[in-house]
C-alpha cells in the first residue's frame, strides 16, 4: 500500500463508521448517566464533571491540528522497513484487535511505573469522582509518545492504520465502564474490563495499586500477576490528591511536582532518574533536606 492510500484509509474505510458510532454512542450514554443523576440527586462534583469537559473539549481541538497524524507519520518509517506485510482482512482485524490489546496493556502499564509517562497519565486518575466523563479526563501530550507502542505491531506486519484504529477501538470500549451505575457483572469480570473491574484500577487503596492495567481483556492481568477484583469500597483520586478543579492545574501538577524534585537533586544522574525513573525513587539526601 503506498503512504498516501493509508492516510486516505482514515476517511474511507468502513471501519470508521464503527469508531465514529462508538464515539456518538458514548456521548449519549455520558449525557444519560448525568440526567439520571439530576434525576436521582446522586451525589457528585459537578465542578469536577465540568473540568472533565473541559478537556474533553480541548482534546477533541487538539486533534484537529497535526498532534493527530503524529502517530501515523511515526509509524510509518517502520512499515517501510519491515518485510513483513498482513493483509486487511475479518481475521486480520480480530488478531489486530487482540495484539491491539496486549499492547495497551504494557503500554498502560509502562504509564504507571516511570514518572514522566504518569506526569500524563495521572490527569486521567486524579477524580476523585467516578462517572463516564472521567473517560474525558485525558491528558493532552500523551498521543505525543503512545504511538511508540504500536512499532511491534507494525514491524510483525500490521499497517499504521490497521494498529492505530485497533488501538482507538480499545479505547472507546472502555468509556462505558467509567461508572458506579453497574455493578458486579460475575464471570464477565472474570474475562473482561467491566465497570467493577475497573474501578478497581482507579482506587487509590493499598490493594487496588497498579492493579487490572488491561484494555479489553483481564487475560493479561492475570497472566502477569495484576489482577485484582472489587472487594473493599473503593477511594478514588490519587494518593497524594490535587484538590483541585482547575483544568490546567489538573493538566500540569505533576510535572511540576517533578521539576520542584529535579531543581532540588544535586547532580544529573540523580534528575534524570527523577524524571525517567519509578514513581516513588527520590535521592537519600531528600530525606535528610526535609
Amino acid at each position: 500500500m503506498t503512504i498516501d492510500f493509508l492516510g486516505s484509509l482514515f476517511e474511507t474505510h468502513a471501519i470508521m463508521w464503527v469508531v465514529v458510532t462508538l464515539f456518538l454512542f458514548n456521548l449519549a450514554l455520558t449525557g444519560f448517566e448525568i440526567i439520571i443523576d439530576l434525576v436521582t440527586q446522586k451525589q457528585r462534583c459537578w465542578k469536577d464533571t465540568v473540568a472533565n469537559c473541559v478537556i474533553f473539549v480541548a482534546h477533541q481541538l487538539l486533534e484537529k491540528t497535526a498532534i493527530a497524524s503524529l502517530g501515523f507519520v511515526a509509524l510509518l518509517p517502520f512499515y517501510l522497513i519491515t518485510p513483513a506485510h498482513i493483509a486487511m482482512t475479518t481475521w486480520s482485524w480480530i488478531i489486530a484487535l487482540l495484539v491491539a490489546d496486549f499492547s495497551y496493556y504494557w503500554m498502560h502499564r509502562t504509564e504507571h511505573q516511570h514518572r514522566i509517562l504518569w506526569a500524563c497519565h495521572s490527569v486521567h486518575h486524579s477524580s476523585k469522582d467516578y462517572n463516564l466523563t472521567v473517560s474525558f479526563r485525558l491528558s493532552l501530550i500523551e498521543g505525543l509518545f503512545e504511538w511508540m507502542f504500536l512499532v511491534p505491531m507494525i514491524l510483525i506486519g500490521f499497517n499504521p492504520f490497521q494498529a492505530i484504529v485497533a488501538l482507538l477501538l480499545i479505547a472507546q470500549y472502555q468509556h462505558w465502564i467509567h461508572t458506579e451505575r453497574i455493578g458486579k457483572m460475575g464471570w464477565l469480570d472474570e474475562v473482561f474490563n467491566t465497570p467493577s473491574v475497573h474501578r478497581v484500577h482507579h482506587g487509590s487503596n493499598s490493594q487496588y495499586l497498579d492493579k487490572n492495567y488491561g484494555g479489553v481483556l483481564m487475560i493479561w492481568d492475570k497472566m502477569f500477576g495484576t489482577f485484582e477484583r472489587e472487594d473493599e469500597k473503593v477511594i478514588y483520586g490519587l494518593t497524594c490528591n490535587i484538590n483541585s478543579n482547575n483544568p490546567v492545574k489538573i493538566t500540569l501538577l505533576e510535572f511540576s511536582r517533578i521539576y520542584t524534585d529535579v531543581k532540588k537533586c544535586r547532580n544529573n544522574r540523580d534528575r534524570l532518574k527523577i524524571v525517567f525513573g519509578g514513581l516513588c525513587w527520590r535521592p537519600s539526601y531528600f530525606k535528610s533536606s526535609n
